[in-house]
């Protein structure tokens, strides 16, 4: 939609540009009414739903309000225009104002109007959001040593009767918690608690219950950066990755163990009721990937766990002779790891057969270890960015095309098939509804 609205405003500058210069005429009497009509429409399409009203708007509504009421005030005092006729007047005009116009629709070019897939599930879905605080935790973050903080959000199945599977997820490295949306709501809708965390400062902006913001650190936004551009020595990058994912798993840590409290103490919150404590599972993206893993093998209530295209941390427990060392027991938790063409790239990478890689290790040896490859995809390919912000996804993350040559998957393939096999795969590890036997690739 921004591309249109972008399209129609060159050409109706452009028309009304040739019709001043067949005039000879500044027109000001007809750029009024260009400017109040426009509004008009712009708020018309709001009302009939053509244009999803939403935050990427407001930018443009605010400017093409101010132009409608400069106008009307202009056709009221009816004056006339006093500035001589130029052709440049003109063109500067007519470029300025588009400028202005592309300015004010670029919210709405990086997060295009867009539609989340269909839930499957029967029940109808609500969120809550709460934060809670870590009286045993300073924010190593913060230098007023205040006490760490997590914002949770919550989906769950509005009108479901009995106890629900409750699965936490973590996001990404500079992600949000509602990153996978559109996975928490095919849960939710299938009789699942979803709790999304927001991790402070490892989060790209997280907004807590008392509006209180608090972006990305810096130095732990260069640090991934270092890290992925192999700035560092080996050594250096484990010792990173380590305090990244100590962070991460105390969180998780930290929420679990607030929702266990809460359901013991009968919370008379709906969303509290609803839980089955004895019914955990966990799930999380890149780095939240690799804190989840590592959570499920530290604790003893975790049922399942979906790793989504992360290198398993974890797993690492020290760095002797030059490399890390891996951890050979046995993973007894249900794991799925789901995996990209980034990733794959970079375990092809690793050509070198004395270098374990914890994954396949895992897959291996543990019991009940699956994983699941999708062709032509990217690192954010299992979130709900490329629906949300095709945009932010190439300029995060290249295609896979342009990576390996393969052509890139559909997005909502993508997310509804990853969604499917989830659902899937804690039915059966949470839920024991039916097996699990995924395709190796999709």
């Amino acid at each position: 939609m921004g591309t249109v609205i972008l399209t129609i405003a060159a050409v109706i500058e452009i028309i009304f540009g040739i019709y001043c210069f067949k005039r000879k005429s500044n027109e000001k009497k007809m750029r009024n009414i260009i400017r109040i009509s426009t509004f008009i429409v712009f708020f018309l399409f709001i009302l009939l739903s053509i244009i999803q009203w939403s935050f990427q708007w407001k930018p443009l509504a605010v400017i093409l309000f101010i132009w409608s009421v400069i106008s009307v005030i202009s056709l009221v005092r009816r004056r006339e225009c006093k500035k001589q006729y130029r052709t440049s007047r003109i063109i500067i005009k007519g470029l300025s104002m588009w400028v202005t116009i592309f300015l004010a629709v670029s919210p709405a070019l990086i997060f295009p109007q867009y539609k989340l897939p269909e839930t499957t599930g029967k029940y109808k879905i609500k969120a809550a959001t709460y934060t809670f605080k870590d009286n045993n935790r300073i924010d190593t973050f913060s230098n007023t040593n205040e006490k760490r903080e997590g914002t949770a959000e919550f989906w769950y199945p509005e009108e479901a009767t009995g106890k629900c599977p409750l699965v936490i997820f973590s996001h990404g490295a500079f992600g949000v918690k509602t990153s996978n949306t559109s996975t928490f709501n095919e849960l939710a809708s299938n009789g699942y608690v979803v709790c999304s965390i927001d991790h402070p400062h490892h989060s790209l902006i997280t907004v807590n219950v008392d509006k209180k913001v608090t972006m990305v650190d810096k130095n732990f936004m260069k640090e991934v950066n270092d890290v992925n551009n192999d700035i560092y020595d080996a050594e250096t990058e484990y010792k990173l990755q380590q305090n990244w994912l100590k962070v991460r798993t105390d969180d998780i840590n930290f929420i679990i163990d607030t929702i266990l409290q809460k359901v013991n103490e009968g919370n008379s919150d709906k969303v509290y009721q609803l839980i089955d404590t004895s019914k955990i599972g966990l799930i999380g993206h890149s780095l939240g990937g690799a804190a989840s893993a590592q959570v499920g093998r530290e604790r003893n209530d975790i049922g399942a766990i979906i790793n989504l295209d992360a290198d398993l941390l974890g797993e690492y427990i020290g760095f002797e002779n030059g490399r890390c060392r891996v951890n050979d027991k046995i993973y007894t938790v249900p794991i799925l790891s789901i995996y990209s063409d980034d990733m794959k790239r970079l375990y092809e990478k690793i050509t070198d057969p004395d270098i374990i890689i914890p994954q396949r290790l895992i897959l291996a040896t543990a019991p009940n270890s699956f994983e699941v490859y999708f062709e032509g995809t990217n690192h954010m390919s299992f979130t709900d960015l490329p629906i949300v912000s095709p945009l932010l996804t190439r300029m995060i993350s290249s295609t896979a095309k342009n990576k390996i040559g393969k052509e890139e998957a559909d997005k909502y393939y993508v997310i509804e098939k990853m969604n499917d096999i989830a659902l899937e795969f804690f039915d059966c590890y949470l839920k024991q509804e039916g097996s699990f036997k995924p395709e190796d690739k999709y």
